[in-house]
């Protein structure tokens, strides 16, 4: 991984049209040694708080994917693998949830993003500089000391 932080690859990934839980599980992926572009795969369809449904975060999900690459139950692997990860996984959604206030993506944004008119108000009020990348850089901040 070159000198840039995993908020920095994160915030520069979102910006550049990839969506925030690819942002952050793409930033991970030299320290986990994960196939980046699987990664975008995987996290495609959890942007926007799952396919803009504004459930959880996209930055959060994208985090609970790199830990659980890190620290997850793999086949044929000791369950005690599973309490490791949802412990991190805890403390990553309380550390995102104390910093923003939820982990739920339409209380971070307050617009529907599934509306047209939703989505002209996320664009006219800049949320994607606004909340969306300090989200991302928060989410790959403290994913960074749990992976």
């Amino acid at each position: 991984m070159s000198a840039s932080t995993l908020p920095d690859i994160a915030e520069t990934k979102l910006l550049s049209g990839y969506n925030c839980a690819q942002a952050v599980l793409y930033a991970s992926c030299d320290r986990l040694g994960f196939d980046k572009d699987t990664a975008q795969r995987i996290a495609c369809g959890f942007g926007a708080g799952m396919a803009r449904q504004e459930e959880v975060c996209g930055a959060v999900t994208g985090g609970i994917m790199a830990i659980g690459l890190k620290h997850g139950r793999g086949e044929g692997e000791d369950k005690s693998r599973t309490e490791e990860a949802y412990t991190r996984i805890q403390q990553l959604m309380q550390r995102f949830r104390d910093r923003h206030g939820s982990v739920i993506c339409r209380e971070l944004i307050g617009c529907n993003l599934l509306t047209p008119a939703g989505q002209e108000f996320f664009k006219s009020h800049d949320l994607l500089h606004r909340t969306c990348a300090p989200c991302v850089r928060t989410a790959a901040e403290i994913v960074d000391t749990l992976i």
